[in-house]
């Protein structure tokens, strides 16, 4: 079986050819050729209409795939290819999560060259997947990965996006944002706040200087006293939720950032809250402080200090209760009312052996009610706390 074609000459002197579909037979010794369909005239065929047929008919024959139609070539050539199956998962969370709403109306109607919020989910779709420098990033933006609604981005574009994002003060609402998204989409349970700073440093020759300036010299944590850093904040609920993070200068010192911390929460519908701090913050300021409107502590002391209350806690008789192996307390209240003042003295046996000598212990100071006890005992794992006595 094959496609054959005729032709007719016109009295004008044109020549119209014909496509027919035809096989031949045999008559006794000569060959004949059989037209078994007439497709019509050459110039008005649908050619691509032939080729799928052709497709089909090979497809039946060896139910492999198609063939290569003859006098065509139809080898694919793979130009280009992009990664898409973790950013198109980034992308569902980053929707569901509302950040790109809270981008959006954060930013409001003002026009923009570059789809800011894009190039941000980029930078952090980046971040999560293959972390880089930014201008490594945006060029896995723009030739490695998919980016759903960015066809690519340049450095300044990203480095643009990252200071209008500052400059507009969305950080804090974007935050706030995100949280409650996903609050409503675990059902978290906000009771108690704990909150604890870190450094990071930058490998520079000097520090910044003048005003504003942020990447400084300061207590390091990272035991890099010799270079620059910043300090980094960050409260968490009790299961190690983030709630906001913030950034600081590095000369930063733990004792001043508890009131902006506060003052910043206050706004966030968050309900009665139990803020949890270690003792590099349990100034008395800094308690007064987190006391005002009704609020409640648990902050830590260390033992070694040497104070009042921490003597008067020493002193006290009573006996240790076994919550854990390696893990005993004992509840010491000091004072009456509405002053009174809950200790929880924990002692370790296995890290008092190693420690000694000399002993090296902590307590805890705090100022709660209800909310507070269950806070105590969650971090009497890693020292002693103290809040006032409960609510009869």
């Amino acid at each position: 079986m094959y496609l054959r074609t005729i032709q007719r000459h016109n009295k004008d002197g044109s020549t119209v050819r014909y496509v027919q579909l035809a096989h031949n037979h045999r008559k006794g010794t000569n060959t004949q050729a059989e037209v078994l369909l007439r497709l019509g005239r050459e110039d008005r065929l649908d050619m691509e209409g032939l080729r799928r047929l052709v497709s089909s008919i090979s497809r039946y024959l060896d139910g492999a795939g198609a063939l290569p139609v003859a006098g065509t070539d139809q080898t694919l050539a793979v130009e280009s290819s992009r990664q898409l199956g973790s950013v198109w998962l980034l992308e569902g969370l980053w929707q569901r999560l509302g950040v790109a709403g809270a981008l959006r109306q954060v930013l409001g109607g003002r026009r923009f060259t570059t789809a800011v919020e894009r190039v941000l989910f980029a930078l952090v779709a980046n971040r999560a997947v293959d972390p880089m420098s930014k201008l490594s990033a945006a060029e896995w933006a723009s030739c490695d990965a998919a980016i759903p609604g960015l066809a690519g981005m340049d450095d300044d574009q990203a480095y643009r996006a990252m200071d209008l994002l500052v400059a507009a003060d969305t950080e804090a609402r974007v935050q706030e944002a995100v949280f409650f998204a996903a609050a409503n989409l675990l059902n978290l349970e906000v009771d108690l706040l704990f909150f604890d700073t870190t450094s990071t440093f930058f490998q520079r020759d000097s520090e910044e200087s003048g005003p504003g300036a942020f990447r400084v010299y300061g207590h390091s944590k990272d035991h890099r006293p010799d270079l620059p850093q910043v300090v980094i904040g960050l409260a968490v609920t009790r299961e190690g939720i983030p709630v906001r993070c913030w950034c600081w200068p590095g000369n930063t010192n733990d004792m001043t950032v508890i009131k902006q911390v506060k003052d910043d929460l206050r706004g966030w519908r968050l309900g009665r809250v139990v803020t949890v701090v270690d003792r590099g913050f349990s100034s008395d300021d800094n308690l007064t402080y987190l006391t005002r409107a009704g609020g409640h502590w648990i902050a830590g002391e260390r033992l070694r200090d040497g104070t009042a209350d921490v003597a008067q806690v020493l002193s006290r008789q009573g006996r240790y209760q076994q919550v854990r192996d390696n893990l005993r307390v004992k509840e010491v209240r000091l004072g009456q009312g509405d002053g009174a003042r809950r200790f929880v003295l924990c002692h370790n046996p296995e890290q008092a052996e190693r420690d000694q000598p000399p002993a090296r212990a902590a307590t805890g100071r705090g100022r709660g009610r209800a909310g507070a006890h269950r806070g105590t005992t969650r971090q009497a794992r890693q020292g002693c706390w103290q809040a006032p006595p409960r609510d009869r």
